[in-house]
């Protein structure tokens, strides 16, 4: 009897080691242990979507232009570590809160030979976490600057946007500021990451004006096609997956699970995205448009980034749904207003950003709200308008700060050493004339002219 009962408990405390481990003292260091992992491989995830931006971006632009996609997306990653790690990270989490939530200050030049524990996670994690948050908005942002901007423009862009620009809206909202204060819901970055990177590539592409060719006289547009849609459809895979990491990694840790409830809701806005655009393209069009599809892919990612802690799968559907027709809209309405867009920033993370922000406010619950520990359910889970209010006035006062603060530096650098590369230069492509090396070196051939 005795070696039976035994036999039976140590069989619990393999199927539950928790038990084993309660009156441990060392259970909560294996606790940190494990959530420390989990934010590790979320970190490495984020990070990786790097590689679906160079995709994305090479992809979706001329082929004499694909090395330096691919060189200045590695270059500027690498720079916005050094400045995140100098000063950007403690103007977003800086605890110091003198400036009444406006801004952070402290942790410059952050020290990783100090090893902290905040809330059971390593500070160190919890800013490489950070890091790659910033990094992916500064990618958003390059889409406006493709197939034409100088890459000294990229140099200088970087240390502006990632050491103040996004710092700033990421305080307000993640970093105990004054939209955090009113109960701002953003789980993993609608408006912080998406919004401000689209806006930020929205000046750009005002400054720069269209690519040559891109308008005729009569407004009406010209189709520059990308140059492999494989590239294209690599990307939003590679950044579906890593948006796991984007999402559920937000967390910050394993708990109870919840994290993956966030990786569910992610899956279903995706799905819903990607399912709604083609639709509305085969419907409008006659045709299934790919290049559609894949743009509602990342626009019901994008939108149900900050709603994925707080709704419903339903309501991840509906979102998702909405975001897939609404990418294809704001597309054309962009390409009216004669905004050159190559790769869809602002219809992708800028339109989608907006609205994936606004659907807190109407279909996030009371319940998860409360789990989550920010904000309040919205209008059709509480009847009031409050959250929505909260949300409708986070994307505005953080839309037009980044708007007016990247117009601003973008401007400063096109009236000094200039934005935009010379015609000739555009035309050669950006391969020759900034890096001299060609992205393609088996095509370049003798009497053989670039092929765009």
């Amino acid at each position: 009897m005795i070696k039976k009962m035994v036999l039976t408990l140590a069989a619990l405390c393999l199927v539950f080691p928790a038990m084993a481990f309660a009156d441990d003292p060392t259970a909560g260091t294996l606790n940190m242990g494990i959530n420390s992992l989990w934010v590790m491989v979320a970190f490495v995830l984020v990070l990786l979507m790097q590689g679906g931006f160079i995709l994305l971006e090479t992809g979706s632009t001329r082929m004499k232009n694909a090395g330096h996609v691919a060189g200045k997306t590695i270059f500027t990653a690498g720079l916005a570590a050094l400045i995140y790690w100098a000063v950007g990270y403690g103007f977003a989490f800086g605890a110091d809160s003198s400036m009444n939530g406006f801004i952070g200050f402290g942790d410059f030049l952050f020290d990783p030979s100090i090893i902290s524990v905040d809330d059971g996670l390593p500070t160190t994690l919890f800013f490489l976490f950070q890091l790659a948050f910033a990094a992916v908005s500064l990618s958003i942002a390059w889409g406006g600057f493709a197939e034409r901007a100088k890459l000294s423009s990229y140099f200088i862009f970087t240390i502006v946007f990632v050491g103040v620009i996004y710092p700033i809206v990421a305080h307000w909202i993640w970093g105990g500021g004054w939209l955090a204060k009113d109960g701002a819901q953003d789980f993993a970055g609608s408006t912080v990451v998406h919004l401000s990177g689209a806006l930020a590539a929205f000046a750009a592409t005002v400054l720069l004006k269209p690519r040559i060719g891109k308008f005729n006289k009569d407004g009406s547009a010209n189709e520059i096609s990308g140059h492999n849609q494989v590239f294209t459809a690599l990307s939003v895979l590679l950044l579906w997956v890593g948006w796991f990491g984007f999402n559920a990694g937000s967390t910050l840790a394993i708990g109870d699970g919840f994290f993956g409830y966030v990786g569910f809701t992610t899956m279903l806005g995706a799905g819903a995205g990607a399912v709604a655009a083609l639709l509305i393209s085969w419907a409008v069009n006659g045709k299934a448009d790919i290049t559609t599809m894949l743009n509602g892919t990342l626009a019901g990612l994008v939108a149900i980034t900050a709603s994925c802690a707080f709704v419903e799968p339903w309501a991840a559907v509906v979102i998702g749904l909405v975001a897939g027709v609404l990418v294809f809209y704001s597309a054309k309405f962009f390409e009216k207003i004669k905004v050159d867009d190559p790769i869809y920033a602002m219809s992708v993370h800028g339109a989608a950003g907006v609205w994936g922000t606004l659907a807190n406010g109407i279909f996030a619950t009371d319940e998860l709200a409360a789990k989550v520990g920010v904000g309040q359910g919205g209008l059709i889970d509480t009847g009031s308008w409050h959250q929505l209010g909260v949300q409708a006035l986070s994307v505005l006062v953080c839309g037009v700060f980044v708007l007016a603060a990247s117009f601003l530096v973008l401007f400063l650098i096109k009236v000094t050493i200039g934005f935009r590369v010379t015609e000739e230069q555009e035309i050669i492509g950006l391969d020759l004339s900034e890096h001299g090396a060609y992205g393609y070196p088996e095509q370049l051939k003798k009497g053989q002219g670039i092929q765009g």
